[in-house]
Protein backbone atom coordinates (compact mmCIF):
# COMPACT_ATOMS: atom_id res chain seq x y z
CA UNK A 1 0.00 0.00 0.00
CA UNK A 2 1.19 3.51 -0.81
CA UNK A 3 2.62 5.79 1.85
CA UNK A 4 0.05 8.32 3.07
CA UNK A 5 1.10 11.72 4.41
CA UNK A 6 -1.41 14.15 5.87
CA UNK A 7 -0.72 17.73 6.88
CA UNK A 8 -3.09 18.46 9.75
CA UNK A 9 -3.75 20.30 13.01
CA UNK A 10 -4.87 19.04 16.42
CA UNK A 11 -8.44 20.34 16.21
CA UNK A 12 -9.67 19.75 12.67
CA UNK A 13 -12.88 17.82 12.02
CA UNK A 14 -11.98 17.39 8.34
CA UNK A 15 -8.64 15.84 9.31
CA UNK A 16 -10.48 13.34 11.54
CA UNK A 17 -12.95 12.57 8.75
CA UNK A 18 -10.14 12.09 6.23
CA UNK A 19 -8.29 9.74 8.58
CA UNK A 20 -11.47 7.75 9.17
CA UNK A 21 -12.10 7.43 5.41
CA UNK A 22 -8.52 6.36 4.68
CA UNK A 23 -8.55 3.77 7.47
CA UNK A 24 -11.87 2.40 6.21
CA UNK A 25 -10.11 1.83 2.87
CA UNK A 26 -7.33 -0.22 4.44
CA UNK A 27 -4.73 2.40 5.33
CA UNK A 28 -3.06 1.33 8.55
CA UNK A 29 -0.44 4.06 8.84
CA UNK A 30 -0.71 7.78 8.14
CA UNK A 31 2.27 10.06 8.61
CA UNK A 32 0.74 13.14 10.21
CA UNK A 33 2.57 16.44 9.91
CA UNK A 34 1.17 18.85 12.49
CA UNK A 35 1.48 22.36 11.07
CA UNK A 36 0.12 23.85 14.30
CA UNK A 37 3.16 22.57 16.19
CA UNK A 38 5.75 23.67 13.63
CA UNK A 39 4.91 26.71 11.47
CA UNK A 40 7.79 25.93 9.07
CA UNK A 41 5.87 22.80 8.08
CA UNK A 42 2.97 25.02 6.92
CA UNK A 43 5.36 26.74 4.51
CA UNK A 44 6.48 23.29 3.34
CA UNK A 45 2.82 22.25 2.86
CA UNK A 46 2.04 25.38 0.85
CA UNK A 47 5.07 24.80 -1.38
CA UNK A 48 4.15 21.15 -1.99
CA UNK A 49 0.48 21.91 -2.70
CA UNK A 50 0.81 24.96 -4.92
CA UNK A 51 -0.23 27.41 -2.23
CA UNK A 52 -3.02 25.65 -0.38
CA UNK A 53 -3.40 26.86 3.20
CA UNK A 54 -6.15 24.62 4.58
CA UNK A 55 -5.85 21.26 6.27
CA UNK A 56 -5.93 18.42 5.72
CA UNK A 57 -3.66 18.18 2.70
CA UNK A 58 -3.20 14.56 1.76
CA UNK A 59 -0.50 12.89 -0.29
CA UNK A 60 -0.74 9.28 -1.41
CA UNK A 61 2.69 8.24 -2.58
CA UNK A 62 3.90 11.20 -4.64
CA UNK A 63 0.36 12.24 -5.62
CA UNK A 64 -1.21 15.29 -3.98
CA UNK A 65 -4.83 14.30 -3.50
CA UNK A 66 -5.96 17.50 -1.76
CA UNK A 67 -8.23 17.94 1.21
CA UNK A 68 -11.03 15.87 2.66
CA UNK A 69 -13.55 16.84 -0.04
CA UNK A 70 -11.06 15.89 -2.76
CA UNK A 71 -10.30 12.57 -1.07
CA UNK A 72 -13.99 11.82 -0.58
CA UNK A 73 -14.73 12.64 -4.23
CA UNK A 74 -11.88 10.37 -5.33
CA UNK A 75 -13.36 7.59 -3.21
CA UNK A 76 -16.86 8.16 -4.62
CA UNK A 77 -15.43 7.93 -8.15
CA UNK A 78 -13.84 4.57 -7.28
CA UNK A 79 -10.32 5.91 -7.69
CA UNK A 80 -9.07 6.06 -4.09
CA UNK A 81 -8.42 2.35 -3.54
CA UNK A 82 -6.55 1.91 -6.86
CA UNK A 83 -4.38 4.92 -5.98
CA UNK A 84 -3.64 3.46 -2.54
CA UNK A 85 -2.69 0.12 -4.10
CA UNK A 86 -0.37 1.49 -6.80
CA UNK A 87 2.75 1.70 -4.69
Amino acid sequence: MAKVVMYCTAVCPYCVAAERLLKSRGVTEIEKIRIDLDPTRQDEMMTRTGGRRTVPQIFIGDTHVGGFDDTSALDAAGELIPLLNRA
